[in-house]
């Protein structure tokens, strides 16, 4: 059931900045709706639950924006679309509250609707007694297919109240510790003769005694593994069938009723703006498409280049450029608007020749003396594994993706810009170059250019290849009988960066001729011609 959140419902004496200082960690969700109501406060914003899910949580969109919001292009901001990535709610949240109280003269061009956190019975976890990095809803779901569902999740095997690893010391194993760090295990390189030493399992044990650990989780679906592209058909936490979900349903619901939207900035471990995706001409010709158009991996770059002069943060890794099943390819290749992601932080890239993602984030951890990140290798007694050596350890879940919350105001603040960036170089067609000429006999010639007055074409070159972008409709607002030559109607498939399309017309008749041109994605111009 929708519901929209009217007047404010804190004092008024709480202003944004005292909230967040008052923070000393990412929010819970009581504290997260409750800044929302706060944002929703204010006369440019309106806040909706979609639905709930079947934990009970909302999943609330905020529109933003002043006018006729849905007459004017839009960006999508979407956070929180995979649980463990806390961050991502915590950037979604804080560019609405600066979006309000620190950037009003924005929300005069474009709209902004912003989905703070697509996993919030994931998120919960972060604040439970036992943590781990949770990526399915509150759905119950046989995972392994054996007619009982979650019945072999984790455990807490050492009491720390994390879940980490365990490592059971076997020669018939496939890892080793790595060479860059030996905290670290890695799998042994076959190809270089390396014998493996050790089996790597999630933190469990085999609750159904069928061999596997941790294989039927006490959790449900995965939005970020839920989606139509790509859709990792039988894979655990993606379900029976793509959209399955009340929250990935109400979310898909929703946004096909916005034909306003351009473009997409997901914050999520996909990475396509520290490094752009890179166009594959077989991969694009392919009856299901897998890469990148050509014309849009140029916007990519040029976007991912403003990112990076904007965002003082470089990655370590940049590999992550989608995976199946993902809302960020989605938004791309099935929604056909431009869709960006960012993890939003990477750990800095630390001590030479770290080329493992564990290995440097230990590294540059333990430079700062917060050796309290790691869970020491410990040798417990296991029930599965009688005689065998078993240890317990590992990285703590949650560091590698999420900075203290002391770090995030700065990273807020940075991701904040970009994003106002990307919506002034929003398509923005204007009406130039207009001119009448009388031909006698009552009628007269009109002419005039339709100028997209932006860096970024009118259509992605995936809106145009899919049709599902609106085209650009010209609209000659005078009876027909009135129009000699011309359409009265036409429709323009695309208007690429700073470049026109000339219009003309012959009307009989004097007075004045309305002219309007657009879509809901690129705005809308009009004038009154005088004849």
């Amino acid at each position: 059931m929708k519901k929209t959140i009217l007047g404010c419902l804190l004092t008024a004496s709480l202003s944004f900045p005292t909230v967040l200082m008052a923070q000393s960690d990412y929010p819970t969700l009581s504290q997260i709706n409750q800044r929302l109501q706060r944002v929703a406060s204010n006369a440019s914003a309106t806040l909706t639950s979609l639905t709930k899910t079947d934990g009970g949580k909302d999943i609330w969109v905020l529109k933003v924006g002043t006018g006729e919001l849905d007459q004017k292009p839009a960006i999508a901001v979407v956070g929180g679309v995979e649980g463990f990535h806390v961050l991502s709610v915590e950037l979604a949240l804080q560019f609405a509250e600066k979006l309000v109280s620190e950037n009003s003269a924005a929300l005069e061009k474009t709209t902004f609707y912003i989905f703070p956190n697509m996993s919030p019975d994931a998120y919960e976890q972060y604040h439970a007694a036992l943590k781990y990095e949770r990526r399915g809803n509150a759905v119950a779901v046989d995972h392994d297919r054996d007619g009982k569902a979650g019945e072999n999740g984790y455990t807490d095997l050492n009491g720390d109240g994390y879940i980490t690893w365990m490592r059971v010391e076997d020669p018939m194993g496939d890892y080793v510790t790595s060479s860059q760090d030996e905290r670290v295990m890695v799998k042994a390189d076959r190809s270089k003769g390396e014998a493996g030493k050790y089996f790597l399992y999630p933190e469990s044990k085999d609750d159904d005694k069928d061999g596997s650990f941790a294989e039927d989780l006490k959790e449900g679906i995965a939005f970020n593994k839920s989606l139509t592209y790509r859709f990792p058909v039988f894979e655990p936490l993606a379900g029976d069938i793509p959209v399955s979900q009340k929250e990935s349903r109400a979310l898909l619901d929703y946004l096909f009723q916005q034909w306003n939207i351009f473009a997409f900035v997901t914050f999520s471990p996909s990475n396509n703006l520290s490094a752009p995706l890179k166009y594959n001409a077989a991969d694009a010709r392919k009856r299901v498409v897998t890469s990148i158009l050509e014309k849009d991996q140029t916007i990519n770059a040029m976007v991912s280049e403003i990112y990076n002069e904007t965002v003082s943060r470089k990655a370590f890794q940049q590999s992550n450029q989608g995976t199946n099943g993902d809302f960020f390819q989605w938004a791309y290749f099935h929604f056909a608007r431009l869709s960006f992601s960012t993890p939003g932080y990477w750990t800095p890239e630390f001590g030479k020749g770290k080329t493992n993602a564990e290995a440097n984030y230990l590294a540059w951890a333990d430079s700062l003396g917060q050796q309290e990140n790691f869970v020491a290798w410990t040798e417990i007694q296991h029930p599965d594994f009688p005689g065998k050596k078993v240890e317990v350890g590992g990285i703590k879940p949650f560091l590698m993706s999420n900075p203290s919350y002391d770090k995030v105001g700065e990273i807020a603040s940075e991701h904040t810009a970009f994003i106002l960036k990307l919506a002034d170089m929003q398509p923005n067609l204007e009406l130039h170059n207009i001119k009448t000429e009388s031909l006698g006999n009552g009628l007269t010639r009109i002419s005039a250019d339709l100028f997209n007055n932006s860096p970024l074409p009118t259509h992605s070159q995936m809106g145009e290849r899919s049709r599902w972008l609106r085209k650009v409709r010209v609209d000659l607002e005078v009876p027909a009988d009135r129009i000699i030559s011309g359409d009265k109607i036409k429709l323009i498939n695309s208007i690429g960066a700073y470049e026109k399309v000339s219009l003309s017309w012959i009307v009989k008749g004097n007075g004045e001729v309305p002219v309007k041109a657009g879509a809901a994605h690129v705005g809308f111009v009009k004038a009154n011609i005088k004849l």
